[in-house]
């Protein structure tokens, strides 16, 4: 396929195709196609669909070359175009809005936005999948969103400490301290879609307030929206001990991998006994989330498969 951009200036065009053809080598890599470009002439081969994508994708970002495009636009780009079949059956009118920093936030693939109505519509919703599909950043999202609009008090964030043995004594610093190393990807998520001196300055007021697993045995939370992630890492007792916490005006959100359990062997996961526990109880809401709902540089969902189709292979020469 041959697209042509005529009467193209050579600004945009270069904005188009980044330095050294960066955002071209982008859509190619993501897309598996080749592109090779003479001038405003740009030639497309590959299988007919991605082709077909990639052209959509050339003329829209040409449209918005007038400045420099940004790789972060560029690479979600190119996860919404896999998932645009999927998004035009539901409208944008009814993507689910949250209140955070970044506005205009919402969900970049029909399960994503599925899994944000189901926050926003139930006390307790589980985000099970692989690493990258949003589980943890939209939980968050969500737990700004909820406090912004007052639904809420608080947040708290909550995280088992596996690899220390819930035994964090031995680690320097107080207790916030010892368990900042575990909490990290929720302190990221939350400067990013708060801002960091706001959320400062929430944590200083204790509207927001972080909690190892093994030290919420004994408490009720009302009006809070709390967040467990990494939830594959729990035993069933912790699990039943995290969703009994839940107190008056409260919402969970459970995430987790269970590709990804660090207990000990022969140890049973909490998150897959709750799945099959709890699928049937009313109120309690389940996304299970795929490889091709990873969000991130368009390479991961592809590691993601590699891992997989290796994993088939060799249990089937095992």
């Amino acid at each position: 396929m041959q697209i042509t951009f005529p009467d193209a200036d050579n600004h945009r065009l270069a904005n188009l195709c980044g330095v050294l053809d960066e955002n071209l080598r982008q859509i190619e890599t993501a897309l598996n196609v080749n592109i090779a470009r003479r001038g405003e002439v740009f030639n497309l081969t590959g299988p007919d669909r991605q082709v077909e994508q990639a052209e959509r994708l050339l003329k829209d970002f040409y449209q918005r070359a007038r400045k420099p495009l940004d790789i972060d636009d560029i690479q979600l780009a190119l996860v919404e175009v896999a998932h645009r079949p999927a998004i035009s059956a539901d409208p944008e009118s009814d993507m689910p809005v949250l209140m955070t920093r970044r506005t205009g936030l919402h969900g970049r693939t029909a399960r994503q936005n599925q899994y944000i109505r189901q926050i926003q519509e139930h006390d307790i919703t589980f985000g099970v999948g692989p690493a990258g599909t949003g589980k943890t950043y939209l939980a968050v999202a969500g737990a700004v969103d909820a406090l912004e609009r007052d639904l809420v008090k608080r947040i708290v964030l909550v995280r088992p400490a596996v690899e220390a043995g819930e035994r964090l004594g031995f680690l320097p610093g107080d207790l916030v301290q010892k368990v900042d190393p575990y909490l990290r990807p929720l302190y990221d998520a939350l400067y990013d879609l708060m801002g960091f001196d706001k959320a400062t300055r929430q944590f200083e007021k204790a509207a927001i307030e972080i909690a190892p697993l093994a030290f919420m045995r004994g408490r009720t939370l009302n009006h809070a929206f709390i967040i467990l992630d990494e939830a594959q890492n729990t035993t069933p007792e912790q699990m039943k001990m995290f969703l009994t916490r839940i107190g008056f005006g409260s919402k969970a959100v459970v995430t987790g991998d269970v590709t990804q359990i660090d207990l000990a062997r022969g140890q049973k996961c909490g998150l897959i006994e709750a799945r099959l526990a709890l699928k049937d109880v009313r109120g309690i809401a389940f996304t299970e989330f795929q490889n091709e709902d990873v969000v991130r540089h368009p390479l991961v969902a592809r590691i993601i498969d590699a891992y997989d189709a290796y994993a088939k292979r060799h249990g089937t020469d095992a």
